[in-house]
């Protein structure tokens, strides 16, 4: 079960991580971000997770808010994913935890 925390944590790092550099490229870059290489990366990796939350909020939110709620949405689940394999650690009193 750690394993599986431990590889669902990993992915979620990996969205959060992708999903802040897309907001530090959007600043950078400003109007011509759409143009830069490393910016349509960052939304092919953020597109899984970005989806789905589009497809969540309602249809007030405007599309360049989504990656917002999707980072706030990811860091939640994210802690709630830590958390728990903390928990796990120190129910089953695992060496690393103490």
């Amino acid at each position: 079960m750690i394993a599986v925390l431990n590889a669902v944590q990993l992915v979620l790092y990996i969205a959060l991580l992708a999903l802040l550099g897309q907001g530090v490229l959007f600043i950078i870059a400003g109007a011509r971000r759409d143009s830069n290489f490393f910016y349509q990366l960052l939304q092919i990796v953020t597109k899984p997770f970005t989806r789905p939350v589009r497809w969540l909020t309602p249809k007030q939110v405007a599309d360049r808010h989504v990656p917002v709620v999707a980072f706030m949405l990811l860091l939640v689940i994210y802690a709630v994913v830590t958390f728990e394999k903390i928990n796990l650690c120190v129910s089953q009193n695992m060496a690393g935890c103490k």
